[in-house]
């Protein structure tokens, strides 16, 4: 089983992350996300579909995570399942269209639009995997989605030690590009080739 304390922090982290994405709800978007006036001048909507969505499938995923969940509540896991693919198809598009012109250059571009895109494709895999009754693949290929999903996490942590480095986000972001995600991906590919020895 992945480790408890594992979960334990990782949910800790991502509702984080969430409480602090949403407080534009309470704070106007340029007060919000200051390093984004780019983004909020030219793709407004597609940057409010990915902050607004991207923190419900992270929510949504750490649940899903949960391997009693499935057990128990196999009807509950089916439809956060659709929300959890629902709020990343709607903040994946979004994601995509910002990553063609994220601060950082076209390293950074680069590695977000990757992201994206591979963030909608692993999800909509493991979706259809589930829907063709594969069940033991589908959870493979969303523990993929997932860690791309705690790319929101990672992000923000890296994030941290860049600033404490004194890296402004134009400048970290050339790196977070990719280091938000990769190593996520790396983390995904290793509980899956130690199965059994660790369910998922």
């Amino acid at each position: 089983m992945i480790d408890r304390w594992f979960l334990r922090i990782a949910t800790v982290l991502s509702f984080l992350v969430v409480l602090t994405t949403y407080r534009f709800l309470i704070l106007p978007l340029s007060d919000s996300f200051p390093e984004f006036g780019a983004h909020l001048m030219n793709r407004q909507t597609f940057f409010v579909m990915h902050v607004a969505a991207a923190p419900i499938a992270l929510a949504i995923g750490m649940f899903q995570m949960m391997p009693s969940l499935r057990r128990k509540r196999r009807t509950l896991h089916r439809w956060l399942g659709r929300a959890y693919g629902l709020a990343i198809l709607v903040g994946g598009i979004g994601g995509l269209a910002i990553s063609v012109t994220a601060i950082g250059g076209p390293i950074a571009q680069m590695g977000f639009t990757m992201l994206a895109v591979l963030w909608l494709g692993t999800t909509a895999w493991a979706i259809w995997l589930a829907m063709k009754g594969q069940y033991a693949e589908h959870r493979v290929w969303m523990l993929r989605s997932f860690a791309l999903t705690f790319a929101a996490v990672t992000l923000r942590l890296q994030l941290i030690g860049f600033q404490i480095a004194g890296y402004s986000y134009a400048d970290a972001s050339v790196w977070l590009g990719f280091t938000c995600w990769v190593p996520n991906l790396l983390v995904a590919e290793w509980l899956i080739r130690n199965r059994p020895r660790i369910a998922i």
